[in-house]
């Protein structure tokens, strides 16, 4: 199935503004209006990709006629609606800034916190998260969030306060190998950290929504605790599923071996019942075999684990940056060992090698 591409650029800007846009007509104009003024006012070089999500209200052809006019403007429209997850994940792929800036397109961010987000990447952080301190939108919105919001960083260890905030900054380098599925894209900065990226976080305004209406409803919280689960397991046991499973499973052994020891202590007592009539025996023998069980699925799952990450030549590591004194001597015909490819410059006259890995 082809893709019409109708402009594109040669020369890889510093920055990208990514805003994600479904059905957000009346938005679009004046949104872009202030942002282009914000970013002229940066002294940096950008692009402004509008990620269209499958509109039907006519913001695709407002989106068109604004990148007709704008050659910093490029449009990635969605056949249809696949949700915001699938509008991020393009936004990664489809931008080519060394920082990419996300926002919402119903204008309820903010552009003029885009400097300030900026600053915070000059200091030296990969990831700078928006928090909506002050949100302007109803409690039945705001407190689930803010309950989720809990549970993920406790969960995650990532001590952010609001992870559903759209508008954030990254280094390319964190996220560009990140591949989002489900509601995973309030978990990228968890994804960043797993890298080792420096987070931070930074009050942002939050404005009243002044077109249309929300597209939040309160099923995406139960969807977010559901792939919380999946993001703890993929942070924490990636590389050793089998200890996930095996705990789980000297757990059940632990409890089944309590039953049985009840079991035949009441067997040695009066009345001396049958164990065969005690239900706690068969809770023992249930929870034994699920533990066999659950040994067998972790053996299975770190089989997958070696496969995935053998068959694609993926580490299990990820390096920052290598540092290695250049020699000009002659060659010792020692072979160097296989590095990863850098962008860095070489050394010359012994001076320190810092190879920078992105």
């Amino acid at each position: 199935m082809a893709t019409r591409t109708r402009h594109a650029a040669t020369v890889a800007p510093r920055l990208s503004v990514i805003v994600l846009v479904y059905n957000e007509v009346e938005s679009v104009a004046p949104l872009h209006e202030e942002l282009i003024a914000v970013l002229e006012a940066l002294d940096t070089s950008y692009e402004v990709l509008y990620i269209d999500d499958g509109s039907r209200d006519g913001s695709t052809e407002r989106l068109g006629q604004i990148a007709s006019r704008d050659a910093h403007v490029r449009v990635v429209s969605f056949r249809r609606n696949f949700g915001q997850t699938a509008a991020v994940q393009a936004g990664i792929d489809n931008s080519r800034g060394e920082i990419l800036v996300f926002m919402d397109g119903d204008m309820q961010n903010d552009p003029h916190d885009i400097p300030r987000l900026l600053e915070k990447i000059d200091e030296g952080y990969d990831v700078v998260s928006g928090w909506r301190k002050d949100r302007q939108d109803d409690a039945v919105r705001v407190l689930p969030s803010k309950i989720a919001n809990w549970i993920i960083a406790r969960v995650t260890g990532v001590r952010l306060n609001d992870f559903g905030c759209t508008l954030k900054a990254y280094q390319r380098e964190v996220i560009q190998d990140v591949k989002l599925y489900g509601e995973m894209h309030r978990f990228i900065p968890v994804y960043a950290s797993w890298v080792g990226a420096r987070i931070t976080e930074l009050p942002v305004n939050h404005r009243p929504r002044s077109f249309g209406k929300s597209k939040y409803s309160l099923a995406r919280t139960s969807r977010v605790l559901l792939d919380l689960m999946t993001v703890k397991l993929l942070g924490s046991y990636s590389t050793k599923p089998i200890y996930f499973f095996g705990f789980a499973a000297f757990g059940l052994w632990a409890l089944a071996l309590v039953f049985a020891a009840i079991v035949i202590i009441q067997k040695i007592l009066p009345p001396y019942p049958y164990a065969h009539n005690n239900p706690l025996l068969l809770l023992a023998v249930f929870l034994a075999i699920v533990g066999v069980q659950f040994i067998l699925m972790g053996l299975l799952a770190e089989l997958s684990i070696r496969t995935y990450h053998e068959s694609q030549a993926k580490t299990t590591y990820v390096v920052r940056e290598i540092i290695e004194r250049h020699s000009r001597g002659r060659d010792t015909g020692l072979s160097p060992s296989p590095r990863p490819s850098p962008r860095g410059g070489e050394g010359v006259d012994g001076r320190p090698t810092v190879r920078r890995i992105h």
